[in-house]
């Protein structure tokens, strides 16, 4: 079954919640393509590492290949950083990579992330997951260590 991109005009969005400031001085180092990656993430928004942030990284890495364990791999390693890895939810985390790897995928021009955000805003509003999740499913502990597939409607494949 093919899916198209989402509208990139959704009709509203919800404001993001306030998240910790990133910048460098207020987390420790993680690997060196990790710290060059999140200073390009995490700059322009001055150090918030919110739901766009989260986003930014995953089409950075659908961009470079294997979306879902590169992405998997940082949010681990910024959730450890920060002394809270059980912070980390993998269905949450997976989801996102497939949504956006979508979108890359179906769009290969775009290069640079302000584009492809502004291209599809839909993406930058974090309750899009629950098109294809119920709330309980999300907040079940399997969901939060395991990969569990959407109980609504699939996740567009690429």
């Amino acid at each position: 079954m093919s899916h198209q991109p989402l509208d990139p005009h959704p009709a509203a969005t919800n404001p993001p919640p306030h998240t910790p400031n990133l910048t460098p001085a207020n987390h420790p180092p993680h690997t060196p393509d990790l710290t060059a990656i999140m200073t390009e993430v995490v700059e322009p928004s001055g150090g918030r590492f919110g739901h766009r942030e989260h986003i930014h990284l995953a089409f950075i890495a659908a961009r470079r290949g294997d979306a879902a364990d590169l992405l998997r791999g940082w949010i681990r390693q910024i959730a450890v950083s920060h002394g809270a890895p059980d912070r980390y939810h993998e269905t949450i985390t997976t989801a996102w990579a497939q949504i956006v790897v979508h979108h890359v995928r179906a769009d290969t021009a775009i290069t640079d992330f302000d584009t492809f955000a502004a291209r599809y805003p839909a993406l930058l509003d974090k309750s899009l997951l629950a098109r294809h999740y119920s709330p309980a499913a999300l907040a079940s502990p399997t969901a939060r260590s395991t990969w569990l597939a959407p109980d609504l409607a699939p996740i567009p494949s690429h």
